[in-house]
């Protein structure tokens, strides 16, 4: 099969994407083989290609949005045959038995793994997963439409829970990628209303078709004090002006896994009046369930730029250079 392993991390531009030709994976006991489908392609992936996230595993084939068909399946599974479509997260193993486990916080299990960084993931023509951690897909979108909820989708729900927006409330959204524009249409369907700010003259409009109140430059300030906030951009220089644009009582979530260097904050500017500040670590496959039953209910616009499988290393430099609008998807 053709697959796409990091072989030299670095710069996007550079080519850190290696094409290879090798077996097809063999299935644990408790796992899945699964024919992708389609995989889309995260700012995560951008993270494990350039080497902003440390090597878990050398030579390691990205991919952690992954829509696929069920092929074979391992000798101790139940509930899946060959020929279902399932869907490969992020989140692909916990211990179970920690005390973050057991309190429903598995996305904080110190022994969890990871699609695409821990493990082979779906930058390729087939990948395992193991089938407590596959999950069921709604209806009503196409294969490439369906790969962006898988992470961008998931984590941009969890964030927006871990920003605590009231509802109906003021939300500010930094950056509008892929995640973003799912999570923004999360909140319109409660009721929120939404201000985006992001450097991309595109992505202002279309977080305008979309319904945002308004859209403006990164740093620029919203037309109105915000309740909640999330920073998808990783770019630390953001929080301040972020934080700055929070009403009393606020909360900014930070939504993605690697940020630059935050500057110095100012306590009165930024923090005082009880405005709050959280990261978001991952998420549960509690939180995947009911973001998924949520885009089941309320059909999201998922905007995707299709690229064949042997263009990742063009789709990620596109990525890296601020050229994609919505999500890119990868099709073998």
């Amino acid at each position: 099969m053709r697959a796409f392993r990091v072989t030299r991390p670095g710069p996007a531009a550079g080519g850190p994407l290696e094409r290879v030709d090798e077996p097809v994976p063999e299935p644990g006991r408790d796992e899945l083989l699964v024919a992708v489908l389609a995989c889309g392609v995260c700012r995560t992936d951008l993270h494990v290609a350039e080497g902003d996230l440390p090597v878990h595993r050398p030579g390691v084939v990205p991919g952690h949005e992954v829509v696929g068909r069920v092929e074979r399946v391992g000798e101790d599974v139940t509930g899946f045959v060959p020929g279902d479509r399932v869907g490969i997260a992020w989140l692909r193993r916990t211990c179970g038995t920690c005390r973050y486990c057991r309190r429903g916080d598995e996305n904080l299990c110190p022994a969890s793994l990871y699609t695409g960084w821990d493990a082979d993931g779906g930058y390729a023509e087939c990948a395992t997963v193991p089938a407590d951690f596959a999950h069921r897909l709604p209806s009503g979108y196409t294969d490439a439409e369906l790969a962006p909820l898988l992470c961008a989708g998931i984590i941009g729900f969890h964030a927006l829970r871990r920003a605590e927006l009231p509802r109906g409330g003021r939300l500010g959204v930094y950056g509008f990628g892929g995640s973003a524009h799912l999570a923004s249409q999360v909140a319109l369907a409660q009721g929120a209303t939404v201000h985006v700010m992001t450097r991309s003259p595109e992505a202002r409009e279309l977080a305008l078709r979309l319904g945002a109140a308004s859209a403006q430059g990164a740093a620029d300030p919203p037309p109105e004090p915000l309740d909640a906030a999330i920073l998808f951009a990783p770019a630390g220089e953001l929080v301040p002006p972020a934080l700055e644009a929070l009403d009393r009582g606020g909360t900014l979530a930070l939504a993605g896994i690697h940020l630059t260097d935050v500057p110095v904050l100012n306590y009165q500017r930024h923090l005082f009046q009880e405005r709050t500040l959280r990261s978001v670590t991952s998420n549960t496959r509690a939180d995947a369930r009911e973001f998924l039953r949520v885009a089941a209910e309320h059909h999201l616009e998922v905007t995707t730029v299709p690229y064949p499988l042997d263009a990742a290393g063009a789709a990620l430099a596109d990525l890296a250079a601020d050229r994609v609008t919505g999500a890119a998807v990868l099709v073998p």
